[in-house]
């Protein structure tokens, strides 16, 4: 007789995927009055943390593909929130730079995460943990994979 697996409530990819949508359907409202999709969002965070990478590098932070990243990257330059400019030292590599507005826009996105915290009853500090817990798990599944 065939096994049967846990019940998706009790398989954590199950739990994982309906807190990703969840989290979603609670950013789109919020990302749709800004004029931005999710991944513009993710891009804003990557060169709010660190202006001036590359196409590969945006990628390789989010973890996708270049061809994925430069669609978005032309959006978002047509729509005045970033500049992509050649590197000096390499004429070869474009570096992508926030405008003055898109870093006003960046600044705006701080809502989500405001909102995600309100509407999740935990503390910042238990929000925090989870993450961590979250993180430490992906960073083991990818170096399952990896090997």
């Amino acid at each position: 007789m065939a096994e049967h697996p846990f019940p998706l409530e009790e398989q954590i990819c199950f739990t994982l995927y309906r807190t990703s949508m969840a989290i979603n359907r609670t950013y789109k409202p919020m990302l749709d009055a800004m004029g931005i999709t999710y991944p513009q969002y993710l891009m804003l965070n990557v060169l709010g943390e660190q202006d001036g990478r590359t196409i590969g590098a945006i990628a390789a932070r989010l973890a996708l593909e270049s061809s994925t990243v430069t669609p978005a990257v032309k959006r978002m330059e047509a729509a005045g929130l970033l500049t992509r400019r050649r590197d000096a030292a390499d004429e070869r590599q474009v570096q992508v730079w926030l405008t003055d507005e898109g870093r006003a826009l960046l600044s705006r996105s701080a809502c989500l995460g405001q909102t995600l915290l309100q509407r999740s009853g935990l503390s910042p500090d238990q929000l925090q943990a989870l993450n961590r817990q979250i993180q430490a798990l992906d960073a083991a599944l990818q170096a399952a994979t990896d090997e």
